[in-house]
């Protein structure tokens, strides 16, 4: 009955892909990881289009958009895989580091 009066806070993720055909990692933000993947791994995508097929290594939740678009870009201008390993160790929390 108080469905209706909920209202329903949808989380952004990063989140970090691994090709084993490229060798490499890429890195997004989205509402529906799952849905993502999907359309990198149907060739949706040109950047990720020759790397197929993809694999999750990595999802960060965060509140809003902008925090993920920010996380998401602090990361590709490291342009490092040893960084994104990092991150997907667990190493360097991407909350902290959009926090700063």
């Amino acid at each position: 009955m108080f469905e209706r009066y909920i209202k329903i806070k949808r989380m952004h993720y990063l989140y970090i892909i691994y090709s084993e055909k490229r060798g490499s990692y890429y890195s997004g933000q989205t509402k529906d990881v799952k849905n993502r993947l999907s359309k990198h791994n149907r060739g949706h995508s040109l950047a990720t289009k020759n790397g197929i097929p993809w694999v999750l290594r990595k999802v960060v939740e965060f509140e809003t958009k902008s925090e993920a678009i920010k996380a998401e870009n602090w990361l590709k201008r490291m342009k490092s895989k040893k960084v994104i390993e990092r991150v997907i160790r667990g190493k360097i929390d991407m909350r902290e580091v959009i926090a700063d």
